[in-house]
């Protein structure tokens, strides 16, 4: 995901500039001004529709930012209170929930969640009918093929079993990511806790790491844009960011005709937010189609507002048609030890 692996300078180029931006605001900001306090993923709002709002609001946003959804839940079960607004995946809503840490949504607030697509609605898990949880960016993992160095082959999972590739793939190094893919291979569902479907999943897994050069979640794009992979599990965003012009016309990105493990990432409020009311107004904000598109543009992912669909300027890596197939994670409970257990084995070839 972008708010994972974007270019390492220019995500610290931007939580300088945050940074400064806050201070700013801090001291330029009246009484009259209220503050919305955000907790999100790193960057994952352009800073833009973040000015717009301060000023069509006349608010201050104070935000700050996490790199995965295990530190921001650690870090509010520790005590980190203050937040209005969080942005946790599905299967972290889903935890919240259970743990009473979220409000449930009065939608009658959020005028522009008629905007949002029915169809992806229905898919939703984690919080059916969306009661605790707004979505915001729904994506997923897929393959990216160096078209020049890659003969011929099928959108598929399969592409990590052929031989001729040997030495020349990776694969994430991200357990819900590779054994969702396994799963869907053999048509069980990502979030399947079947012991026997798991170790058929493992089986596939160990094939695919005989071709492999390694399980890589940090330099997996770089080394596929230097031309040492061929063919890469993993964000389409992270790969196209380290392409020049001249390198992505040779380069297809592809979801696999079998499916993947979805993500969908939501804003919820927390039950101790103080301004509720305002952090209402900027849920109501993030889906109008020209603030949304602006989103969507930036990332370059599929959009799950449809108005927004027809003032989008950038061509995302992907629409929403192409995660036909996919489902999105769900939490494991108390079948996460399985899953953890299978992957150590897995990675020490066992």
């Amino acid at each position: 995901m972008i708010r994972v692996l974007i270019l390492t300078m220019i995500a610290c180029l931007l939580v300088f500039a945050s940074c400064g931006n806050k201070n700013d605001s801090a001291q330029t900001s009246g009484t009259d001004k209220q503050k919305l306090y955000i907790y999100n993923w790193t960057y994952y709002i352009p800073d833009a529709v973040l000015r717009e709002f301060e000023k069509r609001f006349n608010a201050t946003i104070v935000y700050d930012m996490y790199a995965s959804n295990e530190e921001m839940f650690a870090k509010l079960k520790a005590g980190g209170t203050g937040y209005d607004i969080v942005f946790p995946s599905g299967d972290y809503v889903s935890i919240m929930i259970r743990e009473k840490m979220i409000e449930s949504i009065d939608k009658s607030k959020i005028q522009n969640f008629s905007n949002l697509d029915t169809s992806v609605l229905k898919k939703i898990t984690y919080d059916p009918g969306c009661t605790y949880s707004i979505p915001y960016i729904m994506g997923t993992a897929g393959i990216s093929v160096n078209k020049k160095l890659v003969g011929t082959y099928e959108k598929s999972w399969d592409i990590f079993n052929k031989k001729e590739l040997k030495g020349r793939v990776t694969l994430l190094d991200d357990m819900r990511e590779v054994l969702g893919g396994a799963l869907k291979t053999l048509g069980y569902s990502v979030n399947s806790i079947n012991p026997n479907e798991l170790a058929q999943a493992k089986n596939v897994v160990l094939k695919w790491r005989e071709n492999i050069v390694k399980f890589d979640a940090e330099a997996f794009a770089k080394g596929f844009a230097a031309g040492e992979f061929y063919a890469v599990h993993g964000y389409a965003e992270n790969v196209f960011l380290e392409l020049d012009s001249s390198q992505r016309k040779d380069v297809e990105f592809f979801i696999p005709k079998e499916g993947s493990a979805m993500y969908m990432d939501n804003m919820v409020l927390l039950k101790d937010a103080k301004n509720k009311e305002l952090a209402y107004k900027f849920m109501n904000f993030i889906h109008e189609p020209e603030i949304f598109a602006q989103v969507v543009d930036f990332l370059m992912l599929p959009s799950i507002n449809v108005p927004a669909r027809d003032v989008r300027k950038v061509t995302p890596n992907y629409e929403i048609d192409d995660l036909a197939n996919s489902e999105f994670k769900e939490d494991l409970g108390q079948h996460l030890e399985l899953y953890n257990s299978i992957w150590n084995e897995i990675r020490i070839g066992k």
